[in-house]
C-alpha cells in the first residue's frame, strides 16, 4: 500500500501554520571539507545559522548530530539509543499527536533522514517537498532569529523493527536472490571511478545504483511515483524482495527509502553506517568496475 502522504506541499503547509497541533522543524546540517588525511570524511555543522538567517515562521531547530546521533560511534549520524532520542525529541516538543512536518536546507535529505528515524520510533512525519528553497522562492514568509522551541512533551516511543542494519546483516546478504542491496550515492562512486572520502573506492558487491540524486528535480521537489518507479525497477528493485539501501553515512539513501515507501515497498532498512564503515574496513570485500 502506497503512502503518498510523507510529502506535503509548500501550499499546503502554509495553510496549517500557526495550527496549534504543528510542529514544524528545519533539519539543517552541512558537511563541510576536512584536511587531506583527516580521520574523518567530513565535519557535520548544524545549520543554526543559516536558520537564524531565515526559517519558516514558528519553525524549531533539531541539530542532528549534536542532539540525534550517537556520539560515542566512529561515523557521524548513527542512530543512538531510544531513550536518547525520546529525551531530545521531547525537549523539543515533539510527539506522536502532533503533526510533524520536517524540512532541510539545500538537499532534502536531512529531512528524509528524521522522517526515517521518527518512522522507526512509531511516528510517520511529513517531509516539506522542496524544502526551504522552494519555500523561499515562492516569496513566502520568512522569519530570522533563534528558535523560540515549543514546549516540551514526554514523548514515547512505539519502536519498530527492522528499519536500521549493520554490516554483518549486509555482508550476510550478498548473492541472496531473496535481497536487492541499492547504493544511493552517484553513479561515479557506485562504479569506483573516482577517490571516495570514505575509503575504499567502490561498493557492496552485488549493489545495485540508484542514485538520490536521480529522484530529485531541479527545483529541489523529488519526482514522481511513476519516474521512481521506473527508476528501481530498471535496477532490479521490486517488491518481491527484501531492500537493503546504503550511501556514504546513512543520509542520502532516505530520499530512496521515501519514495519507495510512497510506491508501496515495505520490506526496507537502512545500512546506517553505510561507506562510512564498509569502506574503512578491510575485512569487508569491495568491488569496482
Amino acid at each position: 500500500m502506497s503512502q503518498p502522504t510523507a510529502l506535503i506541499t509548500t501550499a499546503q503547509l502554509a495553510a496549517i501554520l500557526g495550527d496549534p497541533h504543528l510542529r514544524l522543524y528545519d533539519c539543517t546540517t552541512y558537511n563541510e571539507p576536512v584536511p587531506p588525511g583527516s580521520d574523518v570524511p567530513y565535519r557535520a555543522v548544524p545549520g543554526d545559522k543559516t536558520f537564524a538567517a531565515g526559517h519558516i515562521p514558528g519553525a524549531d531547530f533539531l541539530d542532528l548530530q549534536g542532539e540525534f546521533s550517537d556520539a560515542s560511534a566512529q561515523q557521524f549520524f548513527m542512530m543512538p539509543d531510544v531513550a536518547q532520542l525520546e529525551a531530545a525529541f521531547g525537549r523539543h516538543g515533539l510527539d506522536a499527536s502532533k503533526t510533524v512536518v520536517l524540512y532541510s536546507i539545500g538537499t532534502m535529505m536531512w529531512s528524509t533522514r528524521f522522517w526515517w528515524m521518527l518512522r522507526s520510533l512509531g511516528v510517520d512525519a511529513r517531509v516539506l517537498d522542496g524544502g526551504f528553497d522552494k519555500w523561499k522562492d515562492e516569496g513566502r514568509a520568512v522569519e530570522t532569529g533563534a528558535p523560540k522551541g515549543y514546549p516540551a512533551t514526554s514523548f514515547k516511543a512505539a519502536p519498530r523493527t527492522g528499519f536500521f542494519v549493520d554490516k554483518d546483516f549486509v555482508k550476510a546478504r550478498i548473492g541472496d536472490p531473496a535481497t536487492v542491496t541499492v547504493n544511493a550515492l552517484g553513479p561515479q562512486f557506485h562504479r569506483g571511478l573516482e577517490p571516495s572520502r570514505y575509503g575504499r573506492p567502490g561498493r557492496v558487491p552485488g549493489s545495485v545504483n540508484v542514485s538520490a540524486a536521480t529522484l530529485v528535480n531541479a527545483d529541489k521537489t523529488l519526482t514522481t511515483l511513476a519516474d521512481a518507479e521506473v527508476k528501481f525497477t530498471s535496477a532490479g528493485v521490486t517488491r518481491d524482495k527484501s531492500v537493503i539501501l546504503y550511501c556514504g553515512g546513512g543520509i542520502s539513501a532516505t530520499i530512496d527509502l521515501l519514495m519507495l515507501t510512497q510506491l508501496g515497498y515495505d520490506r526496507l532498512t537502512l545500512y546506517d553506517a553505510s561507506m562510512g564503515e564498509w569502506a574503512r574496513d578491510p575485512t569487508l570485500p569491495i568491488e569496482t568496475d
